[in-house]
């Protein structure tokens, strides 16, 4: 049996960049950039919302298709920049993602999510067509 984790996965990306974003509410860059505890919690956030795109991605690509609205390869690229090159992780970008890229992503997430949830009563899943 196959299970529909498409949700699954859409709800990692969605707590994921709100825990980012409440990480550094309230902070300025100079702030960020001096705290290292905030600093590797949102990057864990960035790997966490990069695994699930990626999933989403592998197992369920006509659906990413459907939705070219969210930057799946972006935050694909952004999680394996990060696992393999973490000393050299580029803090005026994450700063950049979390302030302006993850607030984008949470406004269009329900809409996708609410596809997703749908698409589980529509066999529109596992590459089948919408």
């Amino acid at each position: 049996m196959n299970e529909n984790r498409l949700p699954d996965y859409l709800e990692h990306m969605r707590q994921a960049a709100t825990d980012a974003c409440g990480f550094v509410e309230g902070l300025e860059k100079d702030e960020f950039f001096e705290d290292k505890r905030t600093q590797q919690a949102v990057i864990m956030s960035l790997i966490i919302m990069g695994e699930a795109a990626t999933k989403v991605r592998d197992s369920y690509a006509m659906f990413a298709q459907v939705h070219p609205e969210l930057p799946w390869r972006s935050l694909r690229g952004m999680r394996n920049r990060i696992a393999r090159g973490y000393f050299d992780i580029n803090l005026d970008a994450v700063w950049e993602t979390v302030q302006t890229a993850l607030p984008e992503l949470l406004r269009q997430l329900p809409s996708v999510r609410q596809d997703a949830d749908n698409a589980g009563h529509n066999d529109c899943v596992r590459d089948k067509p919408c």
